[in-house]
C-alpha cells in the first residue's frame, strides 16, 4: 500500500491508479513527516514538495533523507521553479534523493522503475556540491605547521575495518573535516547508510553495482575517501586501502579465531591500529606479536572537534601536507 502527502498539487496525484492507506494534506515540517512514517509501513510515498514547510530551502530535505528510507520516496516537483532547478535537483541528489518527478507521467514511470544514482548522475552538478580547489594555494596552516600538498590528481582512498568495529566510517568523517578546508572532497559509502547520520550533503552512499558511475561524477575532486564496508569489488578502483584494526584483546582475538591466516594477509598491507589506548611499549609487543608494522596509531579522538591534530602525522605519510 501507498501513502501521499499532498499540498498545492494535490491534484496531481488524481490518477495515479495505485492502491493508497493513507493520504494527508497540508503543510508540514520534515521532522513531523518523519514522526507520521517512520515507523508505518508502506511501498511508496508521493510527496508533494510543497507539503513540506520551507522546501525552498533545499537542506530541509536533510532531515526527511536521515529519517525515512527515500528509496521508496518519490518527490513531486511540478512546475515550481525553485524546486526543478538544477542546483536544487543537485543537492537532492547528495542527499540520496533519486526520485522526484515533474510530470504525473514522471511520477507513474518512477513507481514501477525507482532511479538509482546512475540513473541521476548527469544532473549533478558538482561545483554546486563540492568547492573544487583546482590548485590549493601553498600557504602554510598556523596550527599545524604542514605545507598543503596538491595531488595530481583525484587520489581515491579506501578505508576497511580489520576488526569489526575499528571505526572506519566515523574516521573518514573526521578526516575530511580536516582535509575539506585546503582540498576538495567527497566522502562515499559502500552497501550502508551510516553516512547519513553526520548530515552532510558531500558524504553519500551507494552500492558496490553503482560505485565506478559514482565516482565518475566526482572527477574533478581532489580526493574520495571510501568505506569500503563488504564492496570487496570496488578496492581495485582505489589507490590506497587503509586497514584499520582496533587494539582490544576481545576484537583482536576474535578476529585471529574466525582466520588464523589473517595476520599474514594483512602483514604488507597498510594497517592503522585506531581507537588506540596503548602506550608506546604494548603497541610495540602487539607488533611483534601480530607480525605488522603499523602504517599510523591513532588515538581515541573526539568526533565532534573539527581539528584533531592527531591525525595530521598519517595525512603527512599519505602525502596531503608536508612539515615546513
Amino acid at each position: 500500500m501507498n501513502v501521499i502527502v499532498s499540498n498545492l498539487n494535490g491534484d496531481r496525484f488524481n490518477n495515479l491508479n495505485v492502491d493508497v492507506i493513507k493520504s494527508i494534506s497540508g503543510e508540514f515540517s520534515a521532522d513531523e513527516i518523519v514522526q507520521s512514517f517512520a515507523n508505518f509501513f508502506f511501498n511508496k510515498m508521493f510527496l508533494d514538495v510543497t507539503a513540506v514547510e520551507n522546501y525552498t530551502d533545499v537542506t530541509v530535505f536533510k532531515r526527511i533523507s536521515t529519517g525515512l528510507d527515500v528509496s521508496k520516496v518519490i518527490l513531486f516537483l511540478g512546475d515550481d521553479p525553485v524546486a526543478t532547478s538544477s542546483v536544487y535537483i543537485s543537492r537532492l541528489i547528495s542527499m540520496g534523493i533519486y526520485n522526484f518527478a515533474k510530470t504525473e507521467d514522471e511520477l507513474k514511470y518512477l513507481y514501477d522503475n525507482p532511479n538509482s544514482y546512475k540513473d541521476v548522475a548527469h544532473l549533478q552538478k558538482i561545483e554546486e556540491t563540492v568547492p573544487v580547489v583546482e590548485t590549493p594555494p601553498p600557504s602554510v596552516s598556523n596550527n599545524t605547521n604542514s605545507g598543503i600538498v596538491t595531488p595530481p590528481k583525484t587520489k581515491i582512498i579506501g578505508f576497511k575495518n580489520f576488526t569489526s568495529h575499528a571505526g572506519a566510517t566515523t574516521f573518514i568523517y573526521m578526516l575530511k573535516k580536516i582535509l575539506v578546508r585546503d582540498y576538495s572532497v567527497m566522502a562515499i559509502e559502500i552497501n550502508r547508510e551510516d553516512f547519513k547520520f553526520f548530515n552532510d550533503s558531500n558524504m553519500i552512499s551507494c552500492n558496490m553495482h553503482d560505485f565506478a558511475n559514482v565516482i565518475k561524477g566526482y572527477s574533478n575532486v581532489n580526493i574520495i575517501l571510501v568505506d569500503l564496508n563488504d564492496g570487496n569489488i570496488c578496492e581495485g578502483m582505489c589507490n590506497d586501502i587503509i586497514y584499520l584494526m582496533e587494539s582490544s584483546t576481545l576484537m583482536i582475538n576474535r578476529v585471529y579465531m574466525l582466520d588464523n591466516h589473517c595476520f599474514e594477509r594483512i602483514r604488507e598491507k597498510k594497517m592503522v591500529l585506531n581507537k588506540s589506548l596503548l602506550n608506546e611499549k604494548d603497541i610495540r609487543l602487539l607488533e611483534r606479536e601480530s607480525g605488522i608494522s603499523f602504517y599510523s596509531v591513532i588515538p581515541n579522538l573526539n568526533d565532534r572537534l573539527s581539528n584533531n591534530n592527531e591525525l595530521f602525522p598519517f595525512l603527512e605519510r599519505l602525502g596531503f601536507y608536508r612539515r615546513v
